[in-house]
């Protein structure tokens, strides 16, 4: 198979890492792609939401099949483009992709089929949305229903806290058109874990367990990011606890999708809370997590492209999967002043030192070549990853190549995989 991967982040050199391993794929294409992919794959500098251009490199290059990356074109109907010109594509269509793309679609639906998740109401009105908040107290959740690159959730500590981040979104406009309207919810009290699961529209393969690092500091301190870091599995999910996810979260989840005329397709990620009540659902995305596709992958024993072709073409009722028992961590390297100014531009070497060790992996995130130097060209720039047979082996095994690595501009979280030493 000609195979093109739609990004150009750390989850998209994870996934043609992958594919290129596959006895199926004769040719890797990615689009746009970084530095680190060029190894595994024919770069091509064609944006991912640029759907035209998408359709015409798949035509171009005889494409059998596309496997798209983001959120951000899943929700914009690249994958319902792409069938339409007759190419296979992995991902849900538009209409299945709004579980993603708009939170307030996700809990209505949740409420409607029993599916446990944090009470909640819907708002446009500023006034109706504080009147709320007062009578539901602090702390409490406010999130943009659209997509918001990860920074559109508030957990307010205070009234006042959630009150401004209710003027930012409805009267400043901060999110634009996916904070037109909000979704104000109950706080839910407990630990967070993501679970993952292939679906082929009727039938839902369950993938494996992570736990993700979303502060930026140490502690769990300073704002929140798009990942510091991640490992699976994540021991707070137990096999009975991934079991009542299946049954009582995903599943029903997957059966009121194609109920609704919205057959899911694709790789659906459930962000968990587990309470004293039992697991709850935070929120769905619907594609693999970054940084935790860098961590399922390396775990994953059969071929992934053989498993994404399946779920395309319905017939995953059937199927199996086998997984390392080991642990894989990774560590993100990012630009000094990430999140919210990340510098760009500096110079990153040592970095075959650090994927010397056979139990390493480094994934590109954010990174561009000048001429013979690589060089940072994002908020997070790089992904170590390690295996070990211990979250403290892997922990020990990313941080040395963590330190081979000659970033002067970067910086990284030093306690990645902390919870699960804790326990």
């Amino acid at each position: 198979m000609r195979v093109l991967v739609v990004g150009s982040g750390g989850r998209e050199h994870a996934l043609c890492w992958a594919i290129a391993a596959s006895p199926l794929c004769d040719a890797l294409y990615c689009a746009p792609g970084n530095p680190g992919i060029a190894a595994e794959a024919t770069c091509v500098p064609v944006a991912a939401v640029d759907a035209e251009g998408i359709i015409a490199l798949a035509r171009r290059e005889r494409i059998d099949f596309v496997v798209v990356g983001p959120e951000a074109p899943l929700v914009e109907g690249l994958v319902d483009r792409l069938e339409q010109a007759g190419i296979a594509a992995f991902g849900p269509s538009a209409a299945a992709a709004a579980l993603e793309g708009s939170k307030g679609f996700t809990k209505d639906l949740c409420a409607r089929h029993g599916i446990p998740t944090a009470a909640y109401r819907r708002f446009r009105d500023p006034a109706a949305a504080k009147a709320y908040l007062r009578e539901r107290g602090a702390p409490i959740v406010v999130k943009a229903d659209g997509l918001a690159a990860g920074k559109g959730v508030t957990v307010a500590a205070t009234i006042a806290e959630a009150e401004a981040a209710i003027d930012d979104a409805l009267l400043g406009q901060r999110f634009g058109a996916a904070g037109a309207e909000l979704v104000v919810e109950e706080f839910l009290d407990g630990e967070e874990a993501s679970f993952f699961a292939l679906v082929d529209g009727a039938h839902a393969l369950p993938l494996a367990s992570a736990q993700d690092h979303k502060r930026v500091g140490d502690g769990d301190t300073g704002p929140n990011t798009g990942g510091m870091g991640a490992y699976s599995p994540a021991p707070c999910l137990t096999p009975a606890l991934e079991a009542e996810v299946m049954a009582r979260i995903i599943r029903p989840t997957v059966a009121a999708m194609a109920a609704a005329g919205r057959p899911f397709k694709g790789v659906l990620y459930a962000g968990l809370m587990l309470t004293a009540a039992g697991p709850k659902l935070i929120e769905y995305n619907v594609r693999f997590g970054d940084p935790e596709c860098q961590v399922l992958l390396p775990r994953l024993r059969s071929d992934l492209l053989t498993a994404m072709v399946a779920a395309r073409d319905g017939v995953l009722g059937s199927y199996d999967l086998r997984w390392s028992d080991e642990v894989a961590l990774c560590v993100v390297l990012a630009a000094k002043g990430y999140p919210d100014d990340p510098k760009r531009g500096g110079e990153i070497r040592g970095l075959e030192a650090a994927a010397a060790d056979p139990a390493v992996t480094i994934f590109h995130a954010g990174t561009k070549r000048d001429g013979d130097r690589l060089v940072a060209a994002g908020g997070r720039v790089l992904d170590v990853v390690a295996c070990g047979k211990t979250v403290a082996e892997a922990q020990a095994r990313a941080y040395a190549a963590v330190d081979r690595i000659h970033f002067p501009d970067g910086f990284c979280r030093r306690d990645i995989g902390w919870r699960a030493l804790a326990r």
